[in-house]
């Protein structure tokens, strides 16, 4: 017997209620894969596949199905693991329309090749000698919610901060951005705004108006994605720049992913590993917008500390200086311990720290965690 595939699902709980314009989150399915060989049982893999309700293609009934599928063909291949075969084994063996399963078993193969330490990318963060800059993320909620996350993130050392926009009163979020730039100039704190496709064709030339007035670094999906016409002239005409992010999902090959970015030419794009596909998709879209002039940065999609951990070691492998979206580590009650910290602003890996992995660490058939 070869190697094995199993997977445990984790449900997630949120320390308090996320807002966002799509709704609330207060918990949150999670999946994590876990790669070993039946002669080493101790030593595996670990990957997540966390699709997002109401955003991710493979947010659907059969995921849970169709992720047991997977592993049980998996289970019958009878693989040997290189770093050169695992596209190969990705594109053969699963479908497109699962762009977390890709992630999970992507992420779980270079784990495993890495001894199962958690190690996805062997490199200077990974290492603990290189740290990422990261914008503190602000939860849309009342306006008393907000002020606090704004002042505890202020207090953190963040210098980027990204408010989440289009759920509460509009001149009440216009009003949190005056009050925050009252106190500080663009060059002493970078502000970023998130719509996540609130607003209508009719009104955003507006908003984007008024919102210009804050100096803002950038505003995300403003519009409802697949509006690429409009889109396009808005990218050109806008006084903030624009970054895609919704806008990206479901565009798998790399011939959609170059006409897409070439028809709308967005100032930037955001990607989420989770959602569109994983590390080698990723590359793609990075190719793609550095060759179109077109700037970029990394974001985690609500994953738990193991998805978290491998998409930060992934953006380290690049030269990029902007602050990533990686501050998702503590939203949750019963997120798995491991060496992640979050200092000044920064996030950091810590090799001397432990992963405490206790719902992981026993056999699973489906195991089911809350």
């Amino acid at each position: 017997m070869g190697l094995q595939a199993d997977f445990l699902r984790y449900t997630l709980h949120f320390k308090f209620e996320a807002g966002t314009s799509r709704g609330v989150l207060t918990e949150k399915d999670t999946y994590f894969i876990r790669i070993r060989h039946a002669e080493s049982p101790l030593v595996y893999g670990l990957g997540e596949c966390g699709p997002l309700k109401g955003l991710s293609p493979d947010d659907r009934p059969d995921f849970e199905d169709y992720l047991r599928e997977i592993c049980d063909t998996f289970n019958g291949l009878d693989l040997q693991l290189f770093k050169w075969n695992i596209p190969i084994i990705l594109s053969q063996l699963i479908s497109p329309r699962f762009p977390s399963v890709e992630f999970g078993f992507e992420t779980a193969m270079l784990d495993y090749l890495h001894g199962g330490r958690r190690v996805i990318v062997d490199n200077e963060f990974a290492r603990g000698n290189k740290a990422l800059p990261i914008n503190g993320l602000i939860w849309m909620g009342n306006r008393e919610f907000m002020l606090r996350q704004i002042e505890e993130k202020l207090a953190g050392g963040y210098t980027t901060l990204k408010l989440k926009i289009g759920a509460i009163d509009f001149e009440q979020e216009c009003a949190l951005l005056e009050s925050i730039r009252s106190r500080f100039t663009p060059e002493q704190i970078t502000l970023r705004v998130d719509a996540n496709g609130a607003f209508h064709p009719e009104e955003v030339d507006e908003k984007l108006a008024r919102l210009a007035t804050y100096g803002l670094h950038s505003i995300e999906q403003p519009i409802r994605a697949g509006q690429t016409d409009f889109l396009t002239e808005l990218c050109r005409r806008t006084p903030v720049p624009i970054a895609l992010d919704e806008e990206l999902i479901g565009h798998m090959e790399y011939v959609h992913k170059f006409r897409l970015l070439k028809k709308i030419q967005p100032q930037f794009i955001i990607l989420k590993p989770t959602l569109l596909g994983g590390m080698r998709h990723c590359d793609e879209w990075i190719e793609i917008a550095g060759r179109l002039g077109i700037g970029w940065w990394i974001t985690s999609a609500l994953e738990s500390n193991i998805g978290l951990n491998a998409i930060a070691q992934y953006t380290a492998g690049f030269k990029n200086t902007l602050p990533q979206g990686l501050g998702t580590g503590q939203l949750y009650h019963n997120n798995l311990d491991s060496p992640l910290r979050l200092e000044n602003g920064l996030l950091r890996y810590d090799p001397s720290g432990d992963w405490k992995l206790g719902p992981l660490a026993v056999k699973s058939g489906v195991q089911v965690e809350r």
